[in-house]
């Protein structure tokens, strides 16, 4: 543990040096003062230790200047106990009341040794979450997207995810099933724009044998497949009407039926839809169900599209590149700062799946280790 020591007073700077190197643990660097201190403090120190009493710059003053960067332990005498409260608010955790013994300074170290190790724990597990999630990039949109998922994601309330073509619906319906309660139960996704209107109830509900002429052995539906878990309802604007009202009956009587059989099988689902498309108009133009609307909506999340979770262009070109050249046995290969520019200032409107299927295709087609502009091909694209 590395600590930097502020203190003006050469007598207990000297003192504070001589006690604390029988200590091999901990690495000392001191300081005369906080202007000098501040000038020299990097992200190898683990803890601050400083007066509040110091010419040219007192430790209120420095501790504002450190802005939360690090750790700190206030020393302070009586006449400086107001100040040393104030620092409190500052984020201050401990101080420690002159004069004091070695063995006070001791403890205090160590409780603060002991936070910081804690924090440590809990960060690395939460890098080690994010890392897990399958988004590829990070910006604070997509962040506050993730924060409602998280809320969501610990309820059985339905939830409607709305956002342009290829921003990761699916992705973010998957992250809240893997979240959930049900998370060791199935996951069951259905596309309901790639389903011919002949098909989807007998996709979504099942059917016995002999429902109908090539209806050969019985088979469970969707909804039965996803029993106990979540049954993820893409494109669902694109829902024939009559089959709306079999969905809405299914989730409120919390049972199916087989076509071709009078026996209905009870579920317990939790329901993820989504859509591209503008459901309240479809509403109005009398194309969507308004009570299978409000049943499915109960906690809707706006995904961001690409530009504007633009941040994450780069982080999610580079690791699809990176993935590309792996999964095809190239060697590693890199962005030209040109073609950084050009990802950066394309508009994007197929979003992230347009922008992996775009360095996808870049990395196959490029020459050498260098991808250029003239390998993006977005010039056609513009």
């Amino acid at each position: 543990m590395k600590i930097a020591i502020v203190e003006d007073d050469i007598n207990m700077r000297k003192s504070l040096e001589i006690s604390m190197g029988d200590y091999k643990e901990y690495e000392i660097v001191t300081f005369k003062n906080a202007v000098d201190a501040l000038k020299k403090l990097d992200d190898t120190f683990d803890l601050i230790i400083t007066d509040i009493n110091m010419p040219k710059m007192d430790g209120i003053e420095f501790i504002k200047e450190l802005n939360g960067k690090y750790q700190v332990i206030i020393m302070t005498g009586n006449a400086t106990l107001n100040r040393a409260i104030e620092s409190i608010h500052l984020g201050v955790k401990d101080f420690l009341l002159k004069p004091f013994d070695v063995d006070a300074l001791i403890n205090a170290i160590k409780r603060e040794d002991k936070v910081q190790t804690v924090q440590k724990k809990v960060s690395n597990s939460t890098k080690s979450k994010k890392s897990n999630t399958g988004f590829l990039g990070s910006s604070k949109a997509l962040e506050s997207a993730l924060n409602i998922a998280d809320k969501a994601s610990k309820t059985d309330a339905s939830i409607l995810l709305l956002g342009q073509s290829g921003v990761g619906k699916e992705v973010f319906a998957n992250y809240i099933h893997k979240n959930s309660p049900r998370a060791k139960k199935p996951f069951v996704a259905i596309n309901m724009a790639a389903i011919p209107e002949q098909l989807i109830e007998s996709e979504l509900f099942g059917f016995e044998k002999g429902a109908f002429t090539d209806a050969s052995e019985a088979k469970a539906g969707q909804f039965e497949l996803a029993n106990g878990g979540t049954l993820f309802l893409d494109e669902i604007g694109e829902m024939p009407y009559g089959v709306q009202a079999k969905i809405l009956r299914a989730l409120q009587e919390k049972e199916v039926r087989r076509l071709g059989s009078s026996k209905v099988v009870k579920i317990d689902i939790r329901i993820v839809s989504a859509t591209n498309a503008n459901l309240t108009n479809k509403i109005k133009e009398g194309e969507f169900r308004e009570d299978l609307y409000y049943r499915l909506n109960t906690i809707p999340l706006n995904i961001p599209s690409l530009k504007e979770r633009k941040d994450e262009i780069l982080q999610i070109a580079e690791a699809s590149l990176k993935a590309n050249c792996e999964k095809y046995g190239f060697d590693a290969k890199t962005f030209h700062d040109d073609a950084k520019e050009m990802m950066l200032n394309y508009a994007w409107p197929g979003n992230i799946r347009e922008l992996i299927s775009v360095v996808e295709r870049a990395s196959i087609l490029s020459d050498g280790d260098v991808i250029n502009v003239d390998s993006l091909h977005l010039e056609s694209r513009i």
